[in-house]
């Protein structure tokens, strides 16, 4: 079942979406040469100290940490300790979440840690951030959860290929439903199945958490003996980037975004709904 939600409901899940925002501004700016991903964990848990609000991922599953540090060839589920130093030239996905009154945050974003790094992992996280948006953009009354993984995948196979030869969707982890709960039906692929069908009809109060993870070389990963740490197959870098969306009756707002996704959702000809918090 497809938990649809009220204007007032979408509201409360905007506040908790504007202290994932909060805690990827405060983790972007610490995410430097010489920090430990257990140090980003701190910065989360202070922000959200701050706001009132708590951590959907502390716990989750056993999971021991407030947000997931996943750097280089780790795609996802990393856990911050104090032994993983970032080192100039690394990239690391912060994926962070909160709620508010109940009500579920989630969002995710590359960093680039100090500089040099390669064309081809600058190309990679815009790439893997510009499907998402593509997904985004595809939200709307009368498509279907499939047009949102046809977009997504679509994006990421129109674009020029790496000189590692292919970017690799990754097929084992998507997107998911969102709202009472971090993750809910439906489960959202980054590529197109035709065993999944065409998925539920997006309809006002539909919100989904939009999550495309590309790597620089294979789409098959494996997990850690720590039952969490998501790695490539071929230990090809990967990048992640993700926003919580609801469907409102005048568009999609991005619930995640400080602005709601207006500028982005502008370049693809899309009007983002008003801020209910405005």
């Amino acid at each position: 079942m497809v938990e649809i939600k009220t204007p007032e409901q979408i509201a409360k899940m905007r506040e908790a979406g504007l202290v994932v925002a909060a805690i990827h501004a405060a983790t972007r700016e610490a995410a430097v040469p010489g920090a430990t991903t257990k140090d980003l964990d701190e910065v989360a848990r202070k922000v959200l100290a701050e706001h009132g609000a708590r951590s959907n991922f502390l716990g989750y599953g056993g999971f021991p940490a407030t947000i997931c540090t996943s750097v280089n060839e780790v795609v996802v589920h990393g856990i911050p300790d104090t032994k993983t130093v970032l080192k100039d030239g690394d990239i690391i996905s912060i994926d962070a979440g909160a709620i508010v009154d109940g009500w579920h945050g989630d969002a995710a974003f590359t960093a680039f840690v100090g500089t040099g790094h390669a064309p081809e992992l600058i190309e990679l996280s815009r790439v893997t951030e510009e499907s998402m948006w593509a997904g985004i953009a595809a939200v709307k009354g009368g498509n279907r959860l499939v047009d949102i993984s046809k977009a997504i995948e679509g994006y990421i196979r129109r674009q020029p290929r790496p000189a590692s030869g292919k970017y690799g969707i990754i097929e084992d982890y998507g997107g998911h439903g969102i709202g009472s709960e971090m993750h809910m039906d439906p489960h959202l692929l980054n590529y197109v199945s035709r065993k999944r069908g065409k998925g539920p009809k997006l309809v006002p109060g539909f919100c989904i958490a939009i999550e495309p993870m590309v790597s620089l070389g294979t789409a098959k990963t494996h997990v850690l003996p720590d039952d969490w740490t998501v790695l490539t197959d071929d230990k090809s870098w990967s990048s992640h980037w993700e926003h919580s969306v609801a469907l409102t009756e005048d568009g999609p707002l991005v619930l995640t975004a400080v602005d709601g996704g207006r500028a982005k959702l502008a370049q693809y000809g899309v009007t983002a709904a008003p801020d209910p918090l405005a």
